[in-house]
């Protein structure tokens, strides 16, 4: 099967080929670092993690350099640590600093913080993570192209994207100039040609970040937020030399143009419209990336997370809670582009979905192959199916028992099974179960001899204090089993972390 994604732009999915068959291109919208990443923003972290993981198993299969094996996947998630938000944000926590200070300490701790998060959850690092202010040369210089041809003008120490100069301007988001404009607040800013004109640049106000501005305007400024990812993609993706590959054939290599973009589905308006605009528009190029995808809106026990309902959930607060391993097994059993109801009932059930592939796995099975399951493939080359992926490898353990009399297709399998789940991002299954005991800080000593007293109270009697000890166990989050010895008689009480 040929990897086909779903493209916004196009609206059908359509089959997947790189621009350059020697370096695969993917961008993504990172966070922006003034508060702790929510569980919302996690989603597109780990959907994307497991897209360049697919992407690098199947450049090094040959998929796209004819068997070779040697194409690059370039994967480039970019840090906002310039925004309004972040500098109100600082003022509010650091009110002491000087806020330029202020700005900067709180961009490093929350970046800090960011990355401390999605590696729990076993998100791999971009190839790059380019920042906002280590691109600003970029941003003004891409800003200076669309003044040149006219596609942006200046007023009031602005400069502004005129999307009148763009015919087709709200494909992405299938909506019509009339259609925005209608629905457009009424105050607009004065200085605006057209009330769905938006800021590249802006005059900073005393104690903001500030540059030298572009077009001719005198004072400092910095950037709108739209610009920027424009200007890094373009920098990260096509200019730097290092990440350049071999370009195809005559006719197919369009530079300034990469093959994927991705992103919440709550930025393709008017985040990605204007990205996809400023870009065109700046290097006459027919799209910005080939391929579109966006993934679907998260919830929280059916309602819209919000702190105002009390269901605002960090990933720093989840983690708290639940082991990485479950939050990432939770979010792939949605498909992407469908909406996720985030319920504590289904984060039980895909913990005990894990603990079931970590007992099957207790052994330590090292793979001998580096194949994967043929189903587990063909569902994620069908736009990252993870959901029918995820099926098929539970499928694999019911497989697994029926073949108890062949050796070699069980060994094929529990091939399959680990080498599957890594793709997923599930490292050393084998070890979940007993991670899980530890991230639960139980001391087994301690449930161990709760048990044996729980056994003497029984034996003398005692059912009140046995049943306060199980009491006890099951706050610590143990489940206890008794079941009879056939060969003695007694009863013997074994014990599990609940499920």
């Amino acid at each position: 099967m040929t990897l086909t994604l779903y493209n916004t732009l196009t609206r059908r999915k359509e089959p997947f080929r790189p621009i350059d068959p020697a370096n695969v291109r993917m961008y993504v919208c990172g966070p922006t670092v003034y508060d702790f990443a929510h569980i919302g923003n996690a989603r597109p972290v780990i959907v994307f993690d497991v897209l360049f993981r697919l992407l690098r198993h199947l450049a090094a299969e040959g998929e796209w350099d004819g068997g070779k094996g040697e194409t690059k996947v370039t994967y480039a998630r970019n840090i906002t640590d310039v925004d309004d938000k972040i500098n109100a944000r600082a003022i509010e926590r650091y009110p002491e600093l000087p806020p330029t200070e202020a700005i900067a300490r709180l961009t490093a701790e929350t970046t800090e913080q960011f990355h401390k998060d999605i590696a729990a959850l076993g998100v791999l690092p971009p190839t790059v993570e380019p920042r906002a202010t280590q691109s600003i040369p970029e941003m003004r210089a891409l800003i200076e192209a669309l003044v040149a041809n006219r596609h942006a003008y200046v007023a009031q120490d602005h400069v502004l994207f005129d999307v009148t100069s763009m015919p087709d301007y709200g494909r992405l988001a299938n909506r019509s100039l009339e259609e925005m404009e209608a629905g457009a607040r009424v105050d607009v800013a004065p200085y605006k040609k057209g009330p769905m004109d938006f800021v590249l640049w802006k005059p900073s106000k005393p104690g903001e970040p500030a540059w030298p501005s572009p077009a001719g305007i005198a004072v400092p400024g910095r950037p709108g937020w739209h610009i920027e990812c424009s200007a890094m993609a373009d920098r990260w993706l096509w200019q730097e030399p290092q990440l350049k590959g071999v370009l195809s054939a005559a006719g197919l290599a369009r530079p300034h143009v990469f093959d994927i973009h991705g992103g919440g589905i709550d930025l393709v308006f008017p985040h990605h419209e204007n990205e996809l605009a400023q870009s065109r528009c700046a290097h006459g190029t027919p799209v910005m990336a080939n391929v579109w995808m966006h993934n679907g809106f998260l919830q929280v026990e059916g309602e819209k997370m919000s702190k105002s309902l009390g269901n605002f959930v960090t990933i720093r607060e989840l983690l708290e809670e639940w082991p990485g391993e479950v939050i990432r097994y939770q979010m792939l059993k949605t498909h992407y582009r469908q909406p996720i109801d985030w319920t504590g009932s289904a984060t039980r059930q895909a913990r005990l979905e894990l603990i079931k592939f970590s007992r099957f796995l207790r052994g330590g099975w090292k793979a001998t192959s580096d194949e994967i399951s043929p189903s587990f493939r063909d569902a994620l080359e069908d736009d990252l199916n993870t959901p029918e992926a995820l099926a098929g490898l539970h499928n694999l353990l019911s497989e697994f028992s029926a073949l108890s009399h062949d050796g070699t297709q069980q060994e094929a399998r529990l091939n399959w099974l680990v080498n599957s789940m890594a793709l997923l991002g599930f490292h050393e299954l084998h070890l979940f179960e007993q991670r899980l005991i530890e991230s639960k800080k139980l001391d087994k000593e301690r449930v161990n001899s709760l048990i044996s007293s729980r056994n003497a109270a029984r034996k003398a009697k005692n059912f009140k204090e046995a049943d306060r000890i199980r009491e006890e166990l099951k706050a610590m989050g143990i489940q206890l089993k008794d079941a009879k010895d056939p060969e003695t008689g007694e009863i013997v009480t074994t014990w599990e972390v609940m499920r």
